[in-house]
């Protein structure tokens, strides 16, 4: 195959870093367009330096022919701007959504028909709390612009090494920070869905995509398995076996331990039913497309690897202080006595 010109907008961070790192790899010409605050690009891909959210941003970029354009933004303006300044020399476009675009989010096995939220009726920049309708207000405005030119990937939890969420990586640090077998540590319920894709496996088969110029919706989420299944090959991963106090949901919202992500959370976990079809998604779709995936204790291996380089002991973005857990298993054992 004749080498692309393959443009990320992003790229600093990370998914377009391993997107761009990739695409590098497979013999692309890849130029990254960010501001760099987040990082750098990938050593061989050429980075220029701006900023979306200015007039002109795409000045450097748009004067020439692109063979396929991937963004991960969920800011309305800077995609429909990115649309205005690209789309008419671009050959395929890859936007990377999220399932957080859908509306339903009790019914396990859905997959991409399943009706979206409602788009984001503002303008300027959307704020958290508008994230789900914003993706989807980014998704109408790839399919308006690009038309049966496009692809939208519609990612679960990323996970793997380089995730600043903690969202996944706070389970094999957890496990290696354990002294002794008879440590305790705290665990939502261990039947908790946890449908993860690797990012590499993710960036991977993005970059295949833009070659094929695969175009449509799909959701791309991992292999529906169980937080105990990752907590097994945490185990494996770090030599350790802690005993793990097993809680229910409901002693944990009595506690105020936030789901998901944040600050004062549980990672993985997630209230049901609310929640029973967010981790167990159909990936059918995009795995008759190519979608592959290693094996979870190779993502668990290097997720460990990568938070032993950053440090276990670091501040995070997601799951429990060491003091705050030793109070609430504190508390655990006071009401068994």
């Amino acid at each position: 195959m004749a080498p692309l010109q393959f443009l990320v907008l992003g790229g600093t961070s990370w998914l377009g870093g391993t997107v761009a790192a990739l695409a590098r790899d497979r013999g692309h010409e890849v130029t990254c367009l960010a501001r760099g605050e987040s990082g750098s690009v990938p050593p061989g891909v050429r980075h220029v330096r701006a900023d979306r959210a200015r007039p002109g941003a795409y000045d450097s970029v748009a004067c020439q022919p692109w063979d396929v354009v991937l963004d991960v933004s969920w800011q309305p303006e800077l995609v429909r701007s990115a649309l205005s300044a690209l789309a008419p020399t671009c050959d395929h476009w890859i936007y990377v959504s999220s399932v957080s675009v859908y509306a339903d989010d009790t019914t396990p096995g859905s997959d991409e028909t399943a009706p979206v939220h409602q788009p984001w009726p503002g303008r300027g920049h959307a704020e958290p709390s508008d994230y789900a309708g914003a993706k989807v207000s980014c998704e109408t405005a790839c399919q308006i612009g690009m038309g049966e030119h496009l692809m939208v990937a519609r990612a679960g939890l990323i996970a793997g090494p380089g995730d600043r969420s903690d969202r996944f990586g706070y389970w094999p640090a957890r496990f290696d920070r354990v002294s002794d077998d008879s440590e305790a540590v705290l665990v939502p319920p261990l039947d908790t869905p946890a449908q993860v894709v690797d990012v590499r496996d993710l960036a991977a088969w993005l970059v295949d995509s833009g070659e094929r110029r695969r175009c449509g919706v799909y959701d791309a989420v991992g292999p529906v398995r169980s937080l105990g299944d990752v907590l097994t090959e945490c185990a494996r991963a770090t030599q350790k076996q802690p005993l793990l106090v097993e809680v229910d949901q409901e002693w944990l919202q009595a506690q105020n331990i936030t789901p998901w992500m944040g600050t004062r959370s549980l990672p993985l976990w997630l209230p049901m039913p609310d929640h029973a079809g967010t981790m167990r998604r159909s990936n059918d779709r995009a795995v008759r497309a190519g979608l592959d995936f290693r094996p979870l204790a190779s993502t668990v291996a290097d997720t460990l690897a990568w938070e032993r380089d950053l440090g276990l002991n670091r501040s995070r973005q997601a799951g429990l202080a060491p003091w705050d857990e030793q109070t609430l298993l504190g508390k655990l054992s006071q009401t068994t006595q």
